[in-house]
């Protein structure tokens, strides 16, 4: 796509440039999320409405991202990441200045889009000015990034809702956006880059918003509106699953696609991005429910229940250089099977925790999962990478983060509703149990001082309790056999992996 050869005059500046402009829009997905009751109050709506500032951010992420392959061949790589920073910039800006909800949606879907070409152009940059042999660097630092900011945003966001007001949390983008726009601007603003006028797919681009779109939606508000006993919800899944079927369709026979499928007929690529999405998606579940198990039944506040889980993100910051610089002398797969080993056990660990878990216990095992984290990214995003041929990498890129932002979607949903599911199920069985025929229930009646409404309402409150802990040790239980079975996937990959540049003139290999 352009010169090969081109290497920007200061190699750490341009590398800053594009990772903080990419941990600024990563630490954005989750910095809302804590400061959503507040928006919420002081724009005058309910917390479910409050809501669509996470969704229409969300669905449009997921529209924006799978759009930058073309965006790239018809703009050129750099022009199209500072375009993305200036939007991104300037519609955090928006979004801080909303004086309603309904601004404040609209706003965040266009930060949404406009995001979306980000984090894939960051990685494709990234791997064009690094040499061969340290891209493995460039990769481990952007795997560095996708794991410290989401662990980062919810604390940050609260602490800046609580310390300032909740403006502050799109504020803030503006002088780090400006500041990296600046940099890559004058690090790479000479890359000479070659551009295509393919014409646009406005039948795949319509069934992309309409299918995506819709689905992402239906992922958000499933459980708010109870899934299929809701109407909304059965009509927007059947016009979603038609329009993605017919995308599908669309996509393997048009001569110019604006997602192009036929990237999965490269095994590495299949296999790698299989594995992305699926490590992803457990690794969001396990962000999800255990800061809301800690919160709704072990009584954290939402300050102590982040930084219970915010140790998971140590070892990445450490290792992940180490990992980027001698990860080629290794084969790809072994550090990939040891990362879903790690994250695996971690869960049967944590299946075996009970109400009695302390903060230490549950930070030791985040601080050991990190392992597995900095194990995780850089290797398999070589990995998927690695077959692909060079024209295609920016494309590759941003299918395979689509993908694994909707992972992250499907986790967020599933984890919830299975949960819950889960806990009623075990509630039903452990108060079978509890009759004042069991020896063991009326002791403990006894002990709670005689039958009376109170007494059963505080059993009934420990028996929840109780289900809940089943229910996450199950979840938890499930999560660490998906790893195990990771480590299968990623071995069916096929070496050589070296992951190459978007610019490089070669053909596929």
């Amino acid at each position: 796509m352009s010169d090969q050869s081109f290497r920007p005059a200061s190699m750490l500046l341009a590398t800053v440039g594009l990772s903080l402009a990419t941990f600024m829009q990563v630490l954005d997905t989750t910095i809302a999320n804590v400061a959503l009751p507040t928006i919420s109050g002081n724009l005058g709506v309910s917390a479910e409405q409050g809501t669509w500032v996470i969704t229409s951010f969300a669905v449009c992420n997921a529209i924006g991202l799978p759009l930058t392959g073309w965006l790239a061949r018809r703009f050129g790589e750099v022009k199209l990441f500072l375009a993305a920073v200036v939007l991104f910039v300037l519609t955090s800006f928006l979004c801080g200045i909303a004086q309603s909800m309904p601004e404040l949606v609209v706003f965040r879907a266009m930060q949404g889009l406009v995001a979306g070409p980000m984090y894939p152009m960051a990685q494709t940059l990234l791997l064009a000015i690094f040499p061969a042999a340290k891209r493995g660097m460039a990769l481990a630092l952007l795997a560095m990034v996708t794991v410290v900011a989401p662990i980062v945003g919810p604390i940050t966001g609260g602490w800046i809702t609580d310390s300032y007001s909740w403006p502050w949390i799109f504020f803030i983008n503006v002088p780090i956006g400006i500041f990296a726009t600046f940099i890559v601007w004058s690090q790479l603003g000479g890359r000479p880059e070659q551009t295509v006028k393919a014409p646009i797919d406005y039948v795949g681009l319509t069934l992309l918003v309409l299918g995506v779109g819709l689905l992402q939606v239906v992922l958000d508000k499933g459980n708010d509106l109870d899934w299929f006993e809701s109407q909304f919800i059965i009509g927007a899944t059947a016009v979603s699953v038609i329009a993605l079927i017919a995308l599908v369709i669309w996509e393997l026979t048009d001569r110019h696609p604006i997602i192009n499928l036929r990237l999965f007929q490269y095994r590495n690529f299949t296999f790698g991005t299989l594995a992305l999405v699926l490590g992803y998606s457990a690794f969001f579940g396990i962000n999800l429910l255990l800061p809301q198990w800690l919160q709704t039944q072990l009584g954290y506040t939402a300050v102590w229940a982040g930084l219970a889980a915010a140790p998971i993100g140590i070892l990445p910051v450490f290792l992940s250089p180490l990992v980027g610089r001698f990860a080629h002398k290794t084969d790809m797969r072994l550090l990939a099977g040891g990362a879903f080993l790690v994250m695996g056990v971690s869960c049967f660990v944590r299946a075996t925790f009970n109400t009695e878990v302390d903060y230490r216990h549950i930070a030791d095992v985040q601080i050991f999962m990190g392992l597995g984290i900095a194990l995780f990214f850089m290797p398999v995003t070589t990995i998927l990478l690695s077959s692909l041929p060079p024209k295609d990498i920016a494309e590759g890129s941003g299918l395979a983060t689509f993908l694994r932002v909707l992972g992250g979607s499907f986790a967020s949903s599933l984890t919830t509703w299975l949960w819950h599911r889960r806990e009623i199920f075990h509630h039903a069985q452990l108060a079978e149990h509890v009759s004042p025929y069991d020896p063991a229930a009326q002791l403990y009646i006894e002990q709670l001082g005689g039958a009376s409404q109170s007494t059963f309402a505080q059993i009934d409150r420990v028996v929840e309790s109780q289900a809940y802990m089943l229910s996450t040790v199950d979840y938890f239980t499930l999560l660490g056999w998906v790893f195990m079975g990771l480590i299968l996937i990623i071995w069916l990959a096929k070496p050589p992996f070296t992951a190459k540049a978007g610019q490089d003139s070669g053909g596929g290999h």
